[in-house]
């Protein structure tokens, strides 16, 4: 679905790859409704388009299922009809093993991750159905396929998101409704602070080895994939890497990914 003149809700659009996103969508002509449960970053996100009309905000809790299905209905009435819906916003959890891992920060993640984008799409979805042509964009992760140490409930999640938008895109086969999955290798943003969760210690040598992608080529590579229709979109080398390295031999590929994460923390 080309994103000129179609009208874009994207969550987490108050930062990082969320804020990218909204502003490239800008850039093509498309009208674009930004959610963040943070205002003030909404702000900084609206002065950095130059107050641009095509762009409206709202700041909205997606973890509350009466907010979002509230939120639709203020769409409509300020903005009007929506098109297309990408769900971004996301959290890790702290670099902490699961038996360390306390139950209000694994439920925490599961209802940003997991259900603020179900609460979004489910929302959304019959209105959605009622154009001519819309599309579905949700933002699992790497760890949604492969096993990060220190993050096995993030990744939880996100496998969860997968799973749930593939289930959704066969739902939706015969239907003008599109469906994406991304995967986001490392990106440069600031899910770490966002998330509350403390960084694991990287040596100087490790630091340098690692290749993060911007968040605005992410963002690049993630509308045009929306725009492309694909099925799922790996962003970043290493995503790519990893996807067929899993595949070939998951047994392996996650024997690595834990050596790599001793050699970057305590976990």
């Amino acid at each position: 679905m080309e994103v000129q003149n179609k009208t874009i809700v994207v969550t987490g659009g108050g930062s990082g790859m969320g804020r990218e996103i909204v502003l490239h969508l800008l850039s093509k002509g498309a009208s674009v409704v930004a959610i963040d449960i943070n205002e003030a970053t909404l702000k900084e996100t609206v002065a950095l388009a130059n107050h641009s009309q095509s762009l409206s905000t709202f700041a909205v809790d997606i973890t509350n299922k009466a907010s979002v299905e509230k939120l639709l209905g203020d769409i409509f009435d300020q903005v009007g009809a929506v098109d297309g819906i990408i769900n971004n916003a996301g959290i890790i959890q702290p670099f902490i093993k699961v038996d360390q891992l306390g139950y209000e920060a694994i439920e925490r993640v599961f209802n940003v991750n997991f259900y603020g984008t179900l609460y979004m799409t489910k929302t959304f979805l019959p209105h959605l159905l009622t154009r001519p042509e819309a599309h579905i964009v949700n933002v699992s992760s790497m760890g949604g396929f492969l096993p990060v140490p220190g993050q096995t409930i993030y990744g939880a999640s996100k496998a969860a998101v997968k799973l749930f938008t593939e289930g959704l895109h066969s739902e939706l086969a015969d239907t003008w409704v599109h469906v994406t999955i991304v995967f986001p290798g490392a990106v440069s943003t600031n899910i770490t602070q966002n998330s509350g969760a403390s960084t694991p210690h990287r040596s100087t040598s490790n630091s340098k080895s690692m290749k993060v992608l911007s968040a605005d080529k992410a963002a690049e590579i993630i509308i045009e994939g929306m725009e492309q229709n694909r099925y799922r979109v790996l962003v970043g080398n290493d995503a790519k890497m990893m996807d067929l390295y899993y595949r070939f031999n998951p047994a392996s590929a996650a024997r690595m990914i834990a050596q790599k994460m001793k050699s970057v923390s305590a976990i």
